[in-house]
């Protein structure tokens, strides 16, 4: 009697169109300070009528910050080149493993998964496009998880919905949400924002720095009520270059107002202190920033962490993955029941190699080929114990040759 096969969920017409149908908007963009983080952080706590898309965009906005980009990249390089299994009854499933990993919608799940921590919350919603699955990661300005609500246009309340409620949450729309406000927990980015804001503050008085002293403006002084000489002077500043310049009557004096006399070391500082703010926020350390106090052991405790913070991001996309993912895989027909997701251990192949070395020479024990090809990948080939006593016995006749009794006459 043949097996019967689980039923497969379909896709319903509404989910190709799209459920969740946001409309994307214009954005214009201001220079943001610590008094806007302010709002949009009270806007969130709001508890009658909640709002987050002013944090959102504060969230986009520093996310360009290229020190903040570069840590989160070597965070999430981490977590994309260690490669996972799937488990079927705790054997592997090579079958599922390849299909999974040659998908771009399952390599955004895992992507989106990563992001929560940075953002605290995230929705998706699944598609099928002949047989490959489609991810769509829902705008995070227009859903509020404190109440379960997405809005078709953030800006506007009036239109709602609650998704929670819908028949296709918790199958074809998933929700990952670390989002706390009673510890006040709105995502390891929005910790973030004020180092971020004032470090393009401090790079702005940088370069306005540069400018003034840098290129200083010129001064000319003339009799600003003949118009002919004022004539002749702004066209003679005008060709004379770019820098900025002015002129003054002969009577009149202009000074330049200096605090203390600086070559820009108090903006460095800054911009040094807040690098490192993100550096250990993300990461948990300095990594390769410190190029006056840096040494080698410095680094490798620094990548040591950095590993460590990775393990802690994939155990919770391990723990997402099993509880909500793959249950929902398996539903719509992509991969069997049971499957579990989980990242294959690392090694730490220097340390193996040098324990694989203590026994290499020792008579008493057997390495087999196939592991020294697997962990190290070397190439070896086996040599048959014959061809090795045949070349120790020619060896050993050209060292025991007999020589004529008159070799040395």
């Amino acid at each position: 009697m043949a097996k019967k096969k689980d039923k497969e969920i379909k896709p319903s017409k509404a989910v190709l169109k799209r459920v969740l149908d946001y409309k994307l908007k214009s954005i214009s963009h201001t220079r943001k300070d610590i008094k806007d983080w302010t709002m949009a952080t009270n806007m969130v706590n709001y508890v009658e009528e909640p709002s987050n898309y002013m944090l959102q965009e504060l969230l986009n906005v520093i996310s360009n910050d290229g020190h903040l980009t570069s840590q989160r990249q070597n965070l999430k390089d981490q977590i994309f080149s260690s490669p996972f299994t799937i488990y079927h009854d705790d054997k592997e499933d090579d079958g599922e493993t390849r299909l999974l990993r040659n998908s771009s919608g399952f390599k955004k799940i895992i992507g989106t998964i990563h992001e929560t921590d940075d953002y605290a919350y995230s929705v998706i919603e699944l598609s099928l496009n002949n047989k490959k699955l489609v991810v769509d990661v829902v705008p995070r300005a227009n859903i509020i998880p404190q109440n379960g609500t997405f809005l078709e246009d953030y800006t506007n309340n009036s239109n709602k919905i609650n998704y929670r409620e819908i028949r296709e949450f918790g199958t074809w729309i998933l929700e990952f949400n670390k989002l706390d406000i009673s510890q006040g927990d709105l995502g390891l980015l929005n910790k973030l924002v004020p180092h971020v804001l004032m470090k393009r503050f401090a790079q702005s008085c940088w370069s306005e720095l540069c400018e003034i002293y840098g290129i200083p403006p010129r001064v000319l002084k003339t009799n600003t009520a003949d118009t002919g000489m004022m004539n002749r002077g702004e066209e003679m500043m005008r060709d004379m270059g770019a820098a900025a310049w002015f002129i003054i009557d002969e009577a009149e004096t202009l000074e330049f107002a200096t605090g203390a006399t600086t070559n820009g070391d108090v903006y460095r500082n800054l911009i040094n202190l807040c690098t490192n703010e993100i550096s250990l926020v993300i990461i948990g350390a300095v990594v390769g920033q410190d190029t006056t106090n840096g040494s080698r052991s410095k680094e490798e405790a620094a990548q040591e962490l950095l590993w460590i913070k990775a393990q802690a991001r994939m155990s919770h996309i391990e723990q997402e993955m099993n509880e909500t993912v793959m249950p929902v895989l398996a539903k719509i027909g992509l991969i069997k029941e049971g499957a579990v997701f989980k990242y294959n251990e690392a090694e730490d192949t220097n340390k193996l190699f040098e324990y694989t070395k203590a026994f290499l020479n020792d008579a008493r024990y057997f390495i087999p080929v196939e592991f020294i090809k697997e962990k190290f990948g070397v190439e070896l080939i086996e040599v048959e114990t014959k061809e090795i006593d045949e070349t120790k016995n020619k060896g050993g006749q050209k060292l025991n040759a007999k020589l004529p009794d008159n070799f040395f006459d």
